[in-house]
């Protein structure tokens, strides 16, 4: 884990033993927390006061896993936040674009189709999806050039 000046071989590798069996045992002790909210208290407390403490914990464990194991929380500001942010970038990302697909999917039948002799609006056919039948579809392929 971390390196400190002054100990020998045996004794670094006593520390390090010592700080992976201590975040062995608070994960643990957070994972079962979150297992107990999942099961026994989901029906004594609100959902969305549920889904907070789980996110909190999981946000948590996150924390002590980067600080700890790959050893971030002794870094310097600047090199943490290079691995941080790109990561905050990401979820953010992932999150946009689930967002605009479902809109997309959901108002997909709004959309005209601009291509020549398509209907418009384009026709729902099926109350389960908004796929068109096959046999709206045209039989051959043609492509304009």
């Amino acid at each position: 884990m971390g390196h400190s000046h002054g100990l020998s071989v045996e004794e670094q590798r006593k520390e390090d033993i010592k700080v992976g069996v201590k975040g062995f045992w608070i994960l643990l002790l957070v994972t079962f927390a979150e297992v107990a909210i999942a099961l026994f208290l989901k029906d004594l407390l609100p959902g969305l006061v549920v889904r907070l403490f789980m996110i909190a914990l999981s946000l948590y464990k996150a924390y002590y896993i980067v600080s700890i194991f790959m050893h971030l929380g002794s870094e310097v500001g600047g090199m943490a936040a290079t691995i941080v942010l790109p990561m905050a970038l990401l979820i953010w990302a992932v999150i946009a674009f689930l967002w605009e697909g479902n809109y997309a999917r959901t108002n997909r039948n709004a959309v005209m189709d601009a291509r020549p002799g398509a209907e418009t609006p384009a026709k729902e056919t099926s109350k389960e999806t908004s796929m068109r039948s096959i046999d709206d579809l045209p039989t051959q392929l043609s492509f304009q050039s």
